[in-house]
């Protein structure tokens, strides 16, 4: 977490945001807001956050959708619901969702700064927690196999595969057909904190571009003939694992994708692993 705790806080009026903006930054905060629930989502999509703090009841997207939207981006990130009209049942569901506190309008200042100060304290140890877990899992590698493999160059890819995998970074691996990218991608996946993940791959070449399209970004129900259910896109699917696009020097230039002039990538940015169509990396 930063030196200054980020906090989202996303209501849909004006003065409550204004208010909120000027006690958190005063309190030590990093404060981002967004009016009304579409606005938060656009936050929660496009940046992190340590905690949010939202609205419960907002026009087209509710706290309930803003929490939900929050943990499958990040499961550690706490989540505070403010309501003016609470009730056992709303106060049940929330915590059933996996909120982390649930505040009744009007609260005092204070009140709200102790709750964010302990969400901050939550966070804090659940990341330091999932950092200790993955230096166990690192020293307790030995169940991992390394790709076979002597010359110099082969080592110095190797060396440089386990310096990546750590990281949630987009890598691109090249080479001729044949010689082992996937083999390294999965090596990458098994050392990388997603290696309880999945490892889904596609071969792009082998597929017609309204195929690939369907099977990378998914469709709905009706969408097109033969469509009788909706079905999730890879990039979704492999959100909290690897993807693995092998020959993507084959796929068709017009094909809409995340990555272009590579021959095999795991691709892991936000747009991708939300399923947007359109992806800046």
């Amino acid at each position: 977490m930063s030196q200054k705790p980020t906090v989202l806080v996303i209501d849909d009026e004006s003065g409550i945001l204004d208010t909120l903006r000027i006690l958190l930054r005063n309190e030590g905060f990093e404060v981002t807001t967004a009016q009304g629930g579409k606005a938060g989502l656009e936050q929660i999509r496009n940046g992190a956050h340590d905690i949010v703090l939202t609205d419960v009841r907002m026009p087209q997207v509710s706290g309930i959708d803003i929490l939900t939207a929050a943990r499958e981006q990040d499961s550690m990130t706490p989540v505070i619901l403010m309501t003016a009209q609470a009730s056992l049942q709303s106060a049940i569901q929330a915590v059933n969702s996996g909120a982390f506190y649930y505040i009744q309008k009007p609260f005092s200042n204070d009140e709200l700064v102790a709750i964010l100060r302990r969400a901050c304290e939550f966070r804090a140890i659940r990341v330091e927690n999932k950092q200790l877990r993955q230096e166990i899992r690192r020293r307790e590698r030995g169940g991992v196999s390394r790709p076979i493999g002597k010359s110099k160059r082969f080592l110095e890819m190797l060396k440089l595969a386990e310096h990546v995998a750590p990281t949630d970074s987009t890598v691109l691996i090249q080479g001729e057909s044949g010689t082992g990218k996937e083999v390294v991608a999965h090596y990458i996946h098994e050392l990388s904190a997603r290696s309880e993940g999945p490892f889904l791959s596609i071969n792009c070449g082998a597929l017609p571009e309204s195929l690939l399209e369907s099977e990378l970004f998914g469709h709905v129900k009706g969408s097109f003939t033969g469509a009788v259910r909706d079905k999730q896109g890879l990039f979704a699917a492999a959100r909290t694992g690897t993807f693995f696009l092998d020959e993507v020097g084959e796929m068709p230039a017009s094909a809409p994708t995340s990555s272009t002039g590579s021959t095999s990538s795991r691709c892991t940015c936000r747009r991708c692993v939300s399923g947007a169509t359109t992806c800046s990396c």
